[in-house]
């Protein structure tokens, strides 16, 4: 006896498009994010053969409206209607907000759960939606690169602890600081800073000043428009960059494509 095909469920949301590639002659692929899966993948039907289906909609960055078919929450979904709702054109004409755009997108793409809703993926696509509105309407720099760079990653469920110690979870203060440098050692492994009775051996860690964990911990706090507010300076830039950078690559585990075009954008002063 045939088994029966499950009943088609509707979803309606807002979605952001965060890569679409062809598929076959005339089908393309979408992978999106939402505030009520989190990434979701959809099939649109059609789309390269007729102008008139979903016209303009499935490019990168495009933030739609938008209604998908699909017959389980964790298979493809069927793309039946797309309305575009801001394509974000600032950051399809200026290198240094394109490059981060792109980045932070990847880091995404990458690492969000599929079909995974709830207040998490909620937090996901305002985080995600805020920092591409950020970007869109300023002229980014290594400051704003790693702001946002943390916020994306804290709402991914990848946020370094900055505040204790991750092996025996006292505050980080002035007494921890190590002997000399005036830095706190914040081991990669762990995610984050050891005081210094905890710190036993040549661990592998990133020397970084009590200064720039307490600012990168305030810009967690601050609404993403008012990280302008947020003032580092050019050795806290510096540290934030090997910080999350070392970090990024031990907990992730791949290299992210876009970071080094990012890399050379900014350090070029491309506008």
């Amino acid at each position: 006896m045939r088994a029966s095909l499950a009943p088609l469920s509707t979803l309606e949301t807002q979605a952001f498009v965060l890569r679409a590639v062809d598929f076959g002659e005339s089908d393309r692929i979408a992978h999106l994010l939402t505030p009520a899966t989190s990434r979701l993948t959809v099939i649109a039907k059609g789309a390269k053969r007729s102008k008139r289906r979903f016209p303009g909609t499935l490019d990168l960055f495009n933030l739609l409206d938008l209604r998908v078919e699909r017959r389980r929450a964790n298979t493809m979904g069927r793309l039946e209607q797309a309305r575009l709702l801001d394509a974000f054109d600032p950051l399809r004409t200026r290198p240094a907000r394109f490059a981060l755009a792109c980045y932070l997108v990847e880091l995404v793409d990458r690492l969000a759960p599929e079909g995974s809703g709830g207040a998490d993926a909620r937090e996901l696509y305002a985080v995600v939606l805020g920092a591409i509105r950020v970007v869109a309407a300023r002229e980014p720099d290594a400051r704003l690169r790693a702001l946002l760079e943390l916020r994306v990653l804290a709402a991914l469920g990848l946020r370094p602890e900055l505040r204790r110690c991750v092996r025996c979870g006292r505050d980080i203060d002035v007494a921890a600081l190590t002997a000399g440098s005036g830095a706190v050692p914040f081991h990669v492994a762990e995610g984050g800073p050891l005081c210094r009775s905890c710190k036993l051996g040549p661990d592998a860690v990133v020397e970084v000043h009590l200064g720039t964990l307490r600012a990168l911990e305030q810009g967690l706090r601050l609404p993403l428009d008012r990280l302008d507010r947020l003032v580092l300076g050019a050795q806290a830039i510096a540290e934030a960059q090997a910080l999350l950078s070392r970090f990024l690559r031990f907990h992730v585990g791949f290299e992210v494509r876009s970071e080094r075009f990012l890399d050379g954008v900014l350090a070029g002063g491309a506008t």
